[in-house]
C-alpha cells in the first residue's frame, strides 16, 4: 500500500510560487521564498498529524487541517529588543504582508493545490506495471476527497483507497494500519507497507505488515536514509527500493520464480 509520499513536494512549491505570481499576489511575488514558505507550512502538517495520532483534538479531514495550518500572517507587531532609548523595536512576522493579498478565496485554492501535485517520476509507470501482480491501494493521511482528486488528476492507478480519515486518526496511529487491514481480510504478513517515511513503516511492522522503504530527498532526513538498511543487513525494514519501476520488476520475478516452481512440481508428479 503506496502512502501519501509519492507526490513530490518540489510541485506544491512550485504551485505556491505560480500563486504568489498571480494578479492578486503580483505585488508580493516571494518566489525565492516559496522553499521556505511550503517547509513551515508542512511542519505545521506535521504537528497536527503527530497530535491526533497521539490522542490530541484536532480534524481528521486532511483539506480543513492544511487550511488550520497555513503559516499564519499575523499583523500585530512582535516585540524584538529594547533600543538603546527605551523603546522597544519591532518587527512583522514573515508572512504578515500576504494578509493583504490573500483573501479567503486565495487560501482556499492554496488548500486545494494538495488535490493536484505531480507524482515522482517513478510513480504512474511503476504502478500502473506492480498491478498486473498486486492488488494496490493508497494508506494515506490525506482526506478521501484529497486522494480522490490525485487519483483522478494525475492517473494514479490505484485499485482502492484508505484514507486516515475514515479510521479516526492518522499514521502512525496503529489502528489505521489494523483497519485497513481488517477491510483487506488478508493476514497482516501477507500486506506490504510502501513508504518514505521511516516512522510509517516502523508502525506497520510493529502490526505484522512486511516493510519497504522508498528514500525520497523531500521526506525522511538525509540522516534517516542513510541509515536505513533491511532486516537482512540488521536494519528495521523487509526492503529497500530505488522507485516503484524497482519494486514492479522485483516482484514480477518473485512471481516468474514462483510459476517456474509450480510447473516443476505439477511435472515431477505427472511423472
Amino acid at each position: 500500500m503506496p502512502a501519501y509520499s509519492m507526490y513530490s513536494v518540489r510541485s506544491l512549491t512550485g504551485t505556491v510560487q505560480s500563486l504568489a505570481k498571480s494578479p492578486a499576489l503580483a505585488k508580493d511575488c516571494f518566489s525565492k521564498d516559496a522553499v521556505d514558505f511550503v517547509e513551515e507550512w508542512r511542519a505545521g502538517y506535521y504537528a497536527h498529524v503527530k497530535n491526533v495520532s497521539q490522542g490530541g483534538e484536532g480534524t481528521t479531514n486532511a483539506d480543513i487541517m492544511h487550511r488550520q495550518v497555513i503559516p499564519p500572517p499575523c499583523t500585530r507587531p512582535m516585540f524584538d529588543h529594547i533600543t538603546d532609548t527605551g523603546q522597544y523595536a519591532h518587527h512583522r512576522p514573515r508572512w504578515s504582508h500576504l494578509e493583504d493579498v490573500w483573501g479567503e478565496s486565495d487560501r482556499e485554492e492554496l488548500t486545494m493545490i494538495w488535490h493536484n501535485l505531480d507524482a515522482y517520476q517513478d510513480t504512474i509507470p511503476g504502478l500502473t506495471e506492480l498491478k498486473r501482480y498486486v492488488n494496490i491501494l493508497a494508506l494515506s493521511n490525506g482526506n478521501f476527497r484529497l486522494l480522490l482528486g490525485l487519483a483522478k488528476n494525475q492517473g494514479v492507478p490505484w485499485d482502492g483507497i484508505f484514507s486516515s480519515e475514515l479510521f479516526g486518526s492518522y499514521k502512525p496511529n496503529k489502528k489505521v494500519y489494523e483497519s485497513a487491514a481488517y477491510h483487506l481480510s488478508l493476514p497482516l504478513h501477507k500486506i506490504a507497507m510502501v513508504a518514505a517515511h521511516r516512522s510509517d513503516l516502523i508502525a506497520a511492522a510493529s502490526i505484522g505488515f512486511k516493510t519497504i522503504y522508498v528514500p525520497h530527498p523531500a521526506e525522511d532526513s538525509r540522516e534517516v536514509r542513510g541509515s536505513m538498511c533491511s532486516k537482512k543487513d540488521g536494519g528495521e525494514v523487509d526492503l529497500i527500493i530505488q522507485d516503484f519501476e524497482e519494486l514492479a520488476r522485483l516482484v514480477c520475478e518473485a512471481q516468474q520464480r514462483r510459476s517456474s516452481r509450480l510447473v516443476h512440481t505439477i511435472t515431477s508428479e505427472v511423472n
